[in-house]
This record gives C-alpha cells, sequence and structure tokens, in this order.
C-alpha cells in the first residue's frame, strides 16, 4: 500500500514526458525491472542536461567530452587503442573524433617513444585550458542538479549505489549459467560429435 502511494506521488510529480524510462514499468514487473528502469530514467535525465549545457555553452558534445577528460588524466597522452578502450568505443569513433579535435587544435598526435609504428594523442596547452573551463561548467551542472537534494539522502543514495556496485560485480564474476540448449548445440559441433 505505501508503495503505491510513493508510485502515485511520483507519478504526480513528474508530467508524462518526464516520466519517460519509468513508463515502461508496470505494477506487477519484479523490483528488480522497477529499480533498473528508475536508475536508468535519473541517469538518462542527468545526462540530457549535462549535454545541454555543453552544446549551448561550449558547442561541444559528451563524448568529445570524455574524450579530452581520458586525456586531461593522462597528461603524457594515450595510445589511440588505449584511448578508445578507456572511452569503450571503436578505434574509429576515436580515430573520428581525434581528427576533429586536432584540427580545432585542442589535441596532437605525437609518435610514441616506445614503439614508432603507433602514435600517442595528448592535449595541447589550448585543448587542456578548454577542457577544464568544461570541466568546471560540467561539474557547477551536477552541483546546480543534485543542489535542495536532502544531503543526507544523498549519502544514503550514495552508499547504497557502491553497494550495488559490488554487489554486481560479484555477479558478473560468477561462470554465467549456460543454458541446457546452448551446452547441446555445444557438444554437437565439438569434434568426434556424430552426425544426425
Amino acid at each position: 500500500m505505501a508503495s503505491s502511494v510513493r508510485d502515485f506521488k511520483l507519478l504526480r510529480g513528474l508530467d508524462e514526458q518526464s516520466i519517460g524510462l519509468e513508463a515502461r514499468a508496470a505494477s506487477d514487473d519484479h523490483s528488480a525491472v522497477k529499480l533498473w528502469l528508475r536508475l536508468l530514467a535519473c541517469s538518462t535525465q542527468i545526462e540530457q542536461q549535462i549535454r545541454s549545457r555543453l552544446r549551448q555553452r561550449f558547442a561541444t558534445t559528451l563524448p568529445r567530452f570524455d574524450y579530452l577528460a581520458q586525456l586531461e588524466r593522462h597528461a603524457d597522452g594515450l595510445r589511440m587503442n588505449a584511448l578508445s578502450r578507456y572511452l569503450m568505443v571503436t578505434g574509429g569513433n576515436v580515430t573520428g573524433l581525434t581528427d576533429q579535435l586536432v584540427a580545432e587544435g585542442l589535441v596532437e598526435r605525437l609518435p610514441d617513444p616506445e614503439d614508432r609504428r603507433s602514435l600517442i594523442v595528448r592535449l595541447t596547452t589550448a585543448g587542456r585550458a578548454r577542457f577544464l573551463e568544461m570541466a568546471a561548467e560540467h561539474e557547477a551542472c551536477l552541483v546546480q542538479l543534485f543542489d535542495g537534494f536532502d544531503r543526507d539522502a544523498k549519502a544514503s543514495l550514495y552508499a547504497t549505489l557502491g553497494q550495488l556496485r559490488l554487489h554486481l560485480a560479484g555477479k558478473q564474476a560468477e561462470a554465467p549459467e549456460v543454458h541446457p540448449a546452448t551446452k547441446r548445440r555445444a557438444a554437437e559441433r565439438a569434434p568426434g560429435a556424430k552426425e544426425k
């Protein structure tokens, strides 16, 4: 009963457009589905605000910001393949962004002193200055978004999400359960398996 009252208050507090991803949840959905949709909805709301602020203030995108942030953390620069791994995007995406940012004078390509077949990309002085401006705006946007949200609730949510991260990491480390049909197909394809 208390849960349905809270859900009703949430729906009253958000218009139909703002409810977004949580609108997918039905009252009989498993609590795990509802929790995931709520986390996703919050993350999406925050990300939309940050994207909008970066676009308005700096005429840039969140992927470009993330790219520059990785290089700012690695002052000596990064190989393209390492940058691709950190950003969790394909090498082609990194190459395209690198080309744009080099043309704008924000990053530079340098020969890798340890492997002359590789290139390192790093921020230029202008790129670092521009990134630091963006980072300050990014932080200000987050501070503004969370301003007025109860301090104890923030601390509790932060701790709870930390516990969730550890829990999920443990689940990820567990061996995935293989469906019996998958096992059967693998056995049928194994060398020495009889043809049907």
